[in-house]
């Protein structure tokens, strides 16, 4: 590979300058406090901005930042929505892995450099020089559309500042750019804003606060005289502080969560993460999260750290401002407490949350707790929803009912034994009722004429192995597999279609391993392989698969919620884009259980075919460019049920 950087570097700049936003700010760049390498000083090979270095760059991501299933491990540098950028590499080493994948990272080269960190280079277009030239023949020679290559030392050396790589929108990518990672021996990611100097990249921008929320956790305490969580707006004052005029009304223990974003620059639409947040009490600093390295093999723990149920419901992200129960991550190691707070009884409480980037721009939030005793009566609580007589709920270890009013209270069933229990609190629009689920697990609830059956099968503790067995299904719980004591709720019926759904669990409770469940069916399906499993997503279905034994089927999930059997008889269409002697690009899409393989061959000798999945295109790439595409084409595709279409044109 040849050293472009040290050529072309000038013109480069001149030609991509235009691409790039500039922000002509300041800011002021603080030091790492812990557990990073310092910056490298003197003579030492500094990391160097992979896109256009030298020119104003900007950022669409950061390292940290809650995503829906893991937390971001690097930045997103933009390229103005454009692909085929030069990327360079930003220290000299060596390649050690490059990927070419339909999903996740997409087109991806990693690099050791002498340091012993590994920089990655994610969502690229295509690879250039023999590094590009020896993954096609690799494709070719293996006949594999996805590849994954490991190279030794002295295979593919490049020097800082080769171009590697052109930028793209492969894999999962949402949108053209390059997402860059610094990972250290142990291959933890690094925030590479922290362990570079990128003078690239400028953010004097403190932290947005957009809502902050308030939870009860326990069933005797309250907010605003509710049990439950509560959303608040801030009012921003200046640049840097946010207040909650009206006190809060509070008792007991509450939890804290914020909505926060990192602005990355003036009018951009795009925002960071918030690695650093502290919680104060009356002037005491009870908690503090510091994101400064992610262990990769933990990134799903990121459902401990935010209200997972509030992201599964509403897409918002709040971090929750307390260590919650199955919380191992290592970002506490600076939190005096688990920053759960004990509402002070005879006092306002001073509460002010504080948020910094990895530039050190900090903004505030403040607001007061006001003491206020727990009340039955509650002025203020709304009208039940018109077509709702009962809405039930489970907030932690307690079960919230909720009612609309009526003269005499509710009754609890438990194994062939009743009681009657007050409402916790209501007024003229409704009744609340609470039950603490380590005391009593209900059959079910009378409310006037209606009966509630939350259908708890059992109760499993967080960190043991479980095998429950139920009427219509059996399910197996690895070690770990729950974060907290988990109420499984598994229910059986036939919808309006005809079609079976098994109920397991809700789909806003996470877990934290696959769980092995085996479905038994009320009906007899034919084994013709076409019968499988999809988990329901509102009005959407996501194909799972599973494998028939004995009249059974079997699967995996790390998803709760509910399942369904259907049959796929339809196969893919195949459209052509267009077929020429230079390249044939087609619209491949199923209508069911999703695409599982595609191939092409011309004249009987296999053909590579890319694949993205966010404009649903397969393209062809040949091996040898001077070659083209003549005779007989075929192209194949097949979806996970086995049903299969073929294409066939003559090329002339």
């Amino acid at each position: 590979m040849k050293n472009y950087w040290s050529l072309k570097y000038g013109s480069i700049q001149a030609i991509l300058a235009f691409a790039l936003i500039p922000f002509f700010a300041h800011a002021q760049f603080s030091e790492p406090e812990v557990d990073f390498p310092k910056k490298e000083e003197g003579n030492a090979e500094k990391y160097l901005y992979p896109i256009n270095p030298g020119q104003p760059g900007s950022l669409a991501g950061t390292m940290g930042e809650l995503r829906t299933t893991h937390f971001h491990s690097g930045i997103d540098i933009r390229t103005n929505n454009m692909i085929g950028f030069p990327v360079l590499a930003s220290k000299s080493g060596y390649i050690t892995r490059a990927t070419i994948s339909n999903s996740g990272y997409g087109n991806v080269i990693y690099i050791s450099h002498p340091d012993g960190n590994t920089t990655l280079y994610a969502h690229l277009d295509k690879f250039t020089g023999d590094l590009g030239q020896y993954v096609l023949g690799e494709q070719y020679r293996r006949h594999l559309n996805e590849i994954d290559l490991f190279f030794g030392e002295n295979q593919f050396m490049v020097k800082q500042g080769e171009v590697i790589a052109y930028s793209g929108n492969s894999g999962g990518s949402t949108g053209p750019h390059l997402h860059f990672d610094i990972r250290d021996q142990n291959n933890y990611a690094l925030d590479p804003l922290k362990v570079a100097d990128f003078p690239e990249i400028i953010d004097n921008l403190p932290p947005a606060a957009e809502k902050i929320a308030l939870r009860t956790l326990d069933e005797n305490s309250r907010i605003n005289d509710r049990f439950g969580r509560m959303e608040f707006y801030g009012n921003r004052i200046g640049d840097n502080n946010y207040v909650i005029a009206s006190p809060i009304l509070a008792s007991g223990y509450i939890g804290i969560e914020i909505l926060a974003k990192d602005k990355l620059a003036y009018k951009s639409p795009f925002y960071g993460g918030v690695n650093y947040l502290e919680l104060w009490v009356d002037s005491v600093m009870i908690f503090r999260q510091s994101i400064e390295k992610l262990d990769l093999a933990e990134t799903r723990t990121i459902y401990t750290l935010m209200d997972f149920k509030t992201m599964r419901n509403k897409g918002t992200r709040f971090y929750k401002l307390y260590i919650d129960d199955g919380n191992d991550l290592k970002f506490y190691g600076g939190s005096p407490t688990s920053g759960k707070i004990k509402v002070n009884p005879n006092k306002i409480t001073n509460i002010q949350i504080r948020m910094t980037d990895s530039y050190g721009n900090t903004s505030k939030v403040s607001f007061k707790l006001q003491p206020n005793p727990v009340v039955k009566e509650v002025m203020s609580l709304e009208p039940m929803p018109p077509a709702s007589q009962v809405i039930t709920d489970i907030t932690e270890n307690t079960l919230m009912l909720i009612s609309r009013p009526t003269p005499e209270n509710a009754k609890v069933f438990v194994n062939g034994t009743s009681r009657e229990i007050e409402p916790a609190y209501f007024n003229a629009n409704r009744k609340v009722y609470l039950m603490d689920l380590r005391k009593t697990i209900p059959d079910s609830i009378q409310v006037g004429t209606n009966t509630i059956k939350p259908n708890i099968r059992v109760t499993i503790p967080s960190g043991t192995e479980y095998k429950y067995y139920g009427d219509n299904m059996d399910i197996q719980f690895p070690m770990n597999a729950a974060y907290d004591t988990l109420y499984l709720s598994t229910n059986y019926l036939v919808n309006a279609n005809g079609n079976e759904v098994f109920t397991i669990g809700d789909r806003t409770i996470p877990l934290n391993k696959s769980i092995s469940v085996s479905l038994k069916s009320s009906r007899s399906y034919p084994s013709d392989n076409k019968y499988d499993v999809y988990r329901i997503n509102g009005r959407s279905l996501s194909y799972i698969g599973g494998e028939w034994q004995h009249g059974r089927i079997h699967f995996s999930t790390r998803e709760l919620g509910d399942f369904t059997i259907l049959k796929d008889t339809i196969a893919p269409t195949i459209k052509p884009i267009y077929v020429s002697n230079q390249a044939a690009r087609f619209k491949i899409k199923d209508n069911l259980s999703g695409i599982a393989r595609f191939e092409a061959t011309i004249n009987g000798q296999w053909l590579l075919m890319l694949y993205d999945s966010k404009t649903a295109t397969i393209w062809s790439e040949r091996k040898d460019k001077s070659v083209p595409l003549k005779g007989n084409l075929e192209v194949v595709v097949m979806d996970n049920s086995g049903n299969k279409s073929i294409y066939k044109q003559k090329i002339p």
